[in-house]
C-alpha cells in the first residue's frame, strides 16, 4: 500500500520521508491556507522533496478554466498530479488533462457511480472521502469496498486513494479492503506505530535492564 501524506507542511513531509513512509503527497486549498505559503512555491518545494506524485488542486469550477489551471500546475514538476473535483466539469477536465499525459487525481468522491465515471474519464487516482461519509452516519469503508469490486470487475487501472482518513482504524481497514493508496495527516501515520502493549512491554524491559547494572555503550 502506498502512503501519501496529506499536508503542505514541508517539515512534516521531510520527517516521514526520511523513514521511507512517503510515496506521495496530497494538498488542497485548505491545506495551502493552513501552510500560509504560495501554492506554486510550496508545491514546487514539495515536488522536489519526494519522488512520488504530488497532488495540486485546481480552484476553477468550469472545465476550460480547470484545464488551464491544471496545465499550469503540471508545469511545476514531472511528478505533479492535477487534482480536480468530481463534477461534470471536473470529469471533462480529467479527460483532457489525462489525455495530454498528466496524472489526474479526481477528488471529493462520495459514491461508487462517481468513481466509475472518473475511471472512464481516465483518472489516475480516485479519492473517496472516508471521514466525511462517517460524519453523516454512512460507513466510508463500504464505499472503498464497492469501488474496489467495480474496478476489479472491469480491470480499471485507476488507483483507489482512500482520503479523509482520520484514524488508525481507517488506515487499517483501507489496507484490508485493498485500497491502492491512503492519504493521511502526518499525525495519523505516526499514530499507527502506537500500541499500549508495546509501551508496557518496553517499560518492563527497561525496568529489568536497569536492575542488571549493565550498559551497552
Amino acid at each position: 500500500m502506498k502512503f501519501f501524506v496529506d499536508t503542505a507542511e514541508t517539515d512534516q513531509i521531510a520527517e516521514l520521508n526520511e523513514l521511507g513512509m512517503v510515496d506521495g503527497v496530497t494538498t488542497n486549498p485548505s491545506l495551502i491556507l493552513k501552510s500560509g505559503r504560495d501554492i506554486l512555491e510550496v508545491t514546487k518545494e514539495i515536488a522536489g522533496m519526494v519522488d512520488g506524485p504530488v497532488s495540486a488542486e485546481v480552484v476553477a469550477l468550469k472545465a476550460d478554466e480547470m484545464i488551464a489551471e491544471g496545465r499550469k500546475l503540471a508545469q511545476i514538476a514531472d511528478n505533479i498530479a492535477v487534482k480536480v473535483p468530481l463534477t461534470w466539469d471536473g470529469l471533462k477536465a480529467c479527460k483532457v488533462l489525462s489525455g495530454e499525459g498528466n496524472m489526474v487525481n479526481v477528488t471529493l468522491c462520495f459514491s461508487a457511480n462517481q468513481a466509475l465515471l472518473a475511471a472512464k474519464a481516465g483518472a489516475t487516482f480516485i479519492s473517496p472521502f472516508i471521514g466525511r461519509l462517517d460524519d453523516i452516519n454512512l460507513d466510508g469503508m463500504d464505499l472503498i469496498a464497492d469501488i474496489r469490486q467495480i474496478y476489479d470487475n472491469y480491470g480499471f487501472e485507476t488507483q483507489i486513494l482512500a482520503a479523509s482518513i482520520r484514524t488508525v482504524n481507517h488506515a487499517f481497514q483501507s489496507a484490508q479492503i485493498g485500497a491502492d493508496v491512503m492519504t493521511a495527516p502526518p499525525a495519523v501515520i505516526k499514530a499507527m506505530a502506537n500500541h499500549i502493549l508495546t509501551d508496557k512491554g518496553l517499560e518492563a524491559f527497561m525496568s529489568d535492564w536497569e536492575k542488571t547494572g549493565q550498559k551497552i555503550l
